[in-house]
């Protein structure tokens, strides 16, 4: 057995399902069903039985979870553990990015840590702020860039940008609801809320959402799930005039001719993202890198 043979069957185990899984460990679905089935042969027993209402382990399946789960907690806490002797530089600094990270926010803190810490590699990865979290705790990462805070001592965060939302609109909608100062939030009423799943970032989708509700518009259907709030996404779904997306006013993607960006009035809807990393961290290349982010920040 290999550990990413055991770390999937424990994702499809947890999220009741293949789909789930493949998405939280970012791999195709057959690629998955392929690494399960394999290492049901290996064993010589049936791990899971599946159903249309999901998965769920059968017996034999049940006593691997456990032990799969100390083996990938042991792993990990090495991992951790190993981190700690790493020297003033050297080796990957794992970077979780989100979409929209602002342009330019890191270029100086890279800069210096490149002139300080020439060994060390940066290793970026694109996550949601969930995934980013679950990344932090399992040692797959040395620091993230999240939209919400997490809470408690596990981690320390800095607060690197506050962004001010707009709204994307077709650009006849736009003309017709623009006002001096841009767009109230409650002239978007009757028009579609083009957004991301709730588990992205469980905290900044309810703070979002509820300002939303509150100036009155009705969010319709759930995104789905494993949805990536992408550019194109956003494009497309607001171009036939019956929708609105939200995007910050340094947005990089270029807008075509039947889309229009505008402020909202008031900034009802502010943005924020932090850095986090692990509080018992001792790498020198990251305490650099957080130290220069933090002289970088606009206070």
């Amino acid at each position: 057995m290999e550990l990413r043979e055991l770390r999937a069957f424990v994702a499809v185990v947890e999220e009741s399902g293949l789909s789930a899984a493949a998405r939280r460990l970012h791999m195709s679905q057959p690629a998955l069903s392929q690494t399960i089935s394999g290492l049901e042969r290996q064993l010589g027993v049936k791990l899971l039985v599946r159903s249309n209402t999901g998965v769920r382990a059968t017996e034999a399946g049940t006593a691997l979870l456990g032990e799969a789960r100390a083996v990938l907690a042991r792993h990990d806490q090495a991992l951790r553990v190993m981190a700690r002797y790493v020297g003033p530089g050297g080796g990957a600094l794992r970077i979780g990015i989100p979409l929209e990270l602002p342009a330019g926010l890191l270029d100086a803190a890279l800069a210096e840590l490149a002139e300080a810490h020439p060994d060390t590699r940066v290793q970026p990865r694109h996550l949601s702020t969930a995934d980013q979290l679950t990344a932090l705790r399992a040692g797959e990462l040395d620091v993230g860039f999240l939209r919400e805070r997490p809470v408690g001592p596990e981690f320390d965060a800095l607060l690197v940008v506050r962004e001010n939302l707009g709204v994307l609109l077709a650009a006849e909608q736009a003309a017709e609801l623009a006002g001096p100062d841009g767009i109230a939030l409650d002239a978007l009423v009757g028009l579609r809320w083009v957004g991301f799943p709730r588990s992205g970032s469980p905290v900044w989708f309810d703070e979002l959402t509820a300002v939303l509700r509150g100036h009155g518009l009705d969010l319709g259907p759930d995104a789905p799930e494993g949805q990536a709030l992408i550019a194109d996404v956003k494009l497309a779904g607001v171009r036939d005039g019956r929708a609105f997306t939200l995007a910050p006013s340094g947005w990089q993607q270029p807008l075509p001719d039947q889309v229009t960006w505008l402020p909202l009035v008031g900034h009802p809807l502010v943005r924020r993202t932090w850095a986090v990393w692990p509080a018992d961290a001792t790498r020198r290349d990251l305490g650099r890198f957080i130290a220069a982010l933090d002289r970088s920040v606009d206070r």
